[in-house]
């Protein structure tokens, strides 16, 4: 019995050194450590960037003015941010860019910015190499993309909604240059800089007329997809699925048809600056949503 108590405590006694040695005398560098701690009652605005994504897209071959696989990866990368992380009430985005709107009320990691900006950037930069082969089949990834971030505050839906706004109104401006930008190039054989200069200061209703004019194309026709951007909420999906059973009394099993209510994460390509779109989802702006 005396040898027993003699094992016991030489089985433990390590663990109990390893214990005080985790409080030493080296664990004042944590005060080093900055508060990073986001207001709180603010909406958190994640927004993440592609680093040299002009190089990027110039050597794997993008197709321009735009790249219907380019921008379904980014969409495809955003749904899995969503869907990882947590608090997530809505995201926007176009290009190469991405917002992620964090809960008012969020509690996650205990609003440490440097938490929420980590988290996502890294999952949206990880997903996009996971996930590049699906959308780029027969072009290899050359070399990892990279992504950089910011965090802004918006104390008010106002605020954040004007943010958003901004955004989109962005993603217009943009994509009517590069729009008319390559048509020139791709279809009047100009040099990029030969159309950069016929572009130097015309106006939105300018660009509209070369397209129309001199391509026989309705800018309002686009898809709204280069346009708008693509809007991520969560919706209540009905999913109709095929299940095995086995009823009463019955010796085989049978197929049934069995809907079941999902939340998922659903690309939207709508504008957003209205009024409209925040009547029909008010729920995205709910204080307890």
């Amino acid at each position: 019995m005396l040898g027993w108590r003699r094992a016991i405590s030489v089985i433990f006694v390590p663990c109990v050194r390893r214990l005080s040695m985790a409080k030493s005398k080296f664990e004042y560098v944590r005060d080093f450590e900055a508060d990073d701690t986001c207001l709180p009652n603010c909406w958190i605005v994640v927004r993440l960037d592609g680093r040299n994504f002009h190089r990027f897209s110039e050597q794997h071959e993008f197709k321009k003015p735009n790249d219907d696989r380019a921008l379904h990866l980014m969409t495809k990368c955003a749904q899995t941010v969503m869907q990882e992380l947590e608090d997530i009430a809505i995201a926007y985005g176009q290009s190469d860019e991405y917002s992620f709107v964090f809960k008012k009320n969020s509690r996650w990691f205990k609003r440490r910015a440097s938490k929420f900006m980590t988290h996502v950037v890294s999952q949206f930069a990880s997903s996009y190499v996971f996930y590049w082969k699906d959308y780029f089949k027969d072009q290899q990834l050359l070399y990892p993309p990279g992504f950089d971030g910011r965090i802004v505050l918006y104390p008010s839906n106002q605020n954040l909604k004007d943010y958003l706004s901004w955004r989109q109104a962005d993603c217009h401006i943009n994509n009517l240059y590069n729009t008319v930008f390559w048509m020139l190039v791709q279809r009047s054989g100009l040099t990029p800089v030969q159309a950069q200069d016929r572009l130097q200061g015309t106006l939105a209703g300018d660009k509209n007329e070369i397209l129309f004019s001199e391509f026989n194309i309705n800018y309002n026709n686009e898809p709204l997809m280069y346009r708008k951007g693509t809007v991520l909420i969560w919706q209540k999906i009905n999913e109709v699925m095929t299940k095995k059973i086995k009823l009463p009394k019955e010796t085989e099993e049978k197929e049934v048809e069995v809907t079941r209510t999902r939340t998922k994460v659903v690309p939207l390509h709508c504008d957003i600056i209205g009024d409209q779109f925040w009547e029909e989802y008010p729920e995205i702006l709910a204080e307890d949503s």
